[in-house]
């Protein structure tokens, strides 16, 4: 995601803090390092609990998949050398058997490419490691929030009302699937104030992890991961309520909202697979990517087949372990670019347009195929003037497929709730069967708008006609 070029949201003021006088910079890159296999392992797929959470290795065992090789933690072997080497090992991707690595030494990648259990070395990012983002103590947080959410009388949805009723949402909430024992994931760009919004306190936030800078504060950081949140886990009856407001939520930050480099791709996968050992069923992610800094890394439409970037190929896995993803589709529907992004092309998941409140196609929404000629988007839902809840914790509305796949996601999270015998195929099926446009998908709605209490209905009559 390009959140300061293509998110079409309101900017909320916020004071920061004069930083002190630094010493000259060292640069600084990081390296995409591709493992030719996990020789020295020190892991088993035998014994998986050392490595993923009894949550994932149960909602693994509920549709009947297996644990594998690429479930395997990379080698620390190898690791140990690349730190002998003089690399800084950042983070893994145990899926696509790679490691992140840091350095200043400009040769070093030559020596690395030289290891016999190197396959590929890739430049994936560039800047001067002591201004590396660190806003734990340089955003003043200290301004004055909303203390409490209007007691409104009427619709309990009121404020999101229209962006849960397109959905059926309402009929679902009614047949008492709300999300609760369901966990969702959101991998974002930051979660600014929601620790101390009160229209959050409802929300059930099991944890969260960054993978952008892990001494930072997650919840010092952009408030676009705030927004998405509020679509989602809100949770205040009267005036406004979530698509899931009874789910349970790991917040996870994988895009630098300063930079726009290849890294972030790392970033987001390594996030796919803590989503993954913590036991998470549904991952929100309102990401997409397009250009870079380095212009030279820009995508081109050709790449839009679901493989050509790391971030697509590992949301292509996703469902394989037993996870959903929904993803923005993108926001580049009238620009130059027009088509959706990564991992917006990957197969297998959820790619979310986004329509207006009279359900026509917002003219930002960006437009499929992908390359290979599969639908894209998948689905759409409300994403202009979608209802939010903003960092200062009063209500506002936004603009862009960020929040459509939000909207959605929680909706999916509660279809999977009422039908849990189903795998994650089975429900993606669901969904694209349940929306207006099944009988003629096109570029620009997908399959259309989903009808979720008719999936769930779709959903017992093939449980109950086998």
């Amino acid at each position: 995601m390009n959140a300061k070029k293509s998110l079409l949201i309101a900017t909320i003021a916020i004071a920061s803090v004069s930083a002190p006088a630094q010493d000259a910079p060292t640069p600084y890159y990081n390296y995409r390092v591709q493992l030719a296999d996990k020789a020295g392992t020190e892991y088993s797929i035998h014994h998986p609990e050392q490595f993923l959470s009894e949550r994932s290795l149960s909602r693994r065992q509920r549709q009947g998949i297996r644990i594998d090789q690429t479930d395997l933690p990379v080698s620390a072997t190898y690791l140990q050398q690349l730190r002998e080497a003089g690399a800084e090992v950042i983070l893994t991707s145990k899926w696509q058997n790679t490691v992140l690595v840091g350095t200043s030494d400009t040769l070093l990648a030559e020596r690395i490419a030289s290891m016999p259990f190197v396959t590929a070395v890739r430049k994936v990012s560039a800047y001067e490691k002591k201004q590396k983002r660190n806003n734990k103590n340089g955003i003043d947080r200290t301004y004055e929030v909303a203390k409490v959410a209007p007691n409104l009388t009427g619709s309990s949805y009121r404020n999101a009302l229209t962006q849960i009723a397109q959905l059926n949402g309402i009929a679902m909430h009614g047949a008492g699937f709300r999300g609760e024992g369901m966990v969702m994931a959101i991998i974002d760009s930051g979660f600014f104030n929601v620790d101390v919004i009160p229209s959050f306190a409802n929300t059930k936030i099991l944890g969260y992890k960054d993978f952008v800078d892990p001494d930072a504060d997650i919840f010092a950081e952009s408030s676009h991961g705030t927004l998405v949140l509020s679509c989602i886990g809100a949770n205040n009856p009267g005036w406004y309520i979530g698509t899931a407001p009874e789910a349970s939520f790991w917040l996870i930050r994988s895009e630098d909202f300063y930079s726009e480099q290849l890294v972030e791709e790392d970033n987001w996968c390594a996030a796919v697979e803590f989503a993954d050992s913590v036991g998470a069923d549904v991952i929100n992610s309102s990401l997409g990517y397009i250009k870079f800094d380095n212009t030279a890394d820009n995508l081109t439409h050709e790449e839009l087949n679901g493989a050509s970037h790391i971030n697509s190929r590992q949301a292509s896995m996703i469902a394989s372990k037993g996870m959903i993803l929904c993803n923005s589709a993108g926001n580049e529907g009238r620009g130059e670019w027009v088509k959706i992004g990564t991992p917006a092309d990957a197969t297998d998941i959820l790619a979310v347009g986004a329509i207006t409140a009279s359900m026509e196609i917002a003219p930002f929404s960006s437009r499929g195929y992908s390359v290979d000629g599969r639908i894209k988007p998948d689905v759409v839902a409300m994403g202009e003037r979608a209802a939010v809840i903003n960092a200062l914790g009063y209500l506002s509305y936004a603009d862009g497929t960020s929040f459509a796949s939000p909207i959605l996601s929680g909706m999916v999270t509660c279809l999977w709730q009422a039908l849990p015998w189903m795998d994650a195929y089975e429900i993606m099926d669901l969904v694209r069967r349940s929306g207006d446009r099944y009988q003629t998908p096109d570029e620009t709605f997908g399959y259309g708008l989903p009808d979720f209490f008719h999936a769930y209905t779709m959903g017992l009559m093939q449980k109950y006609t086998k």
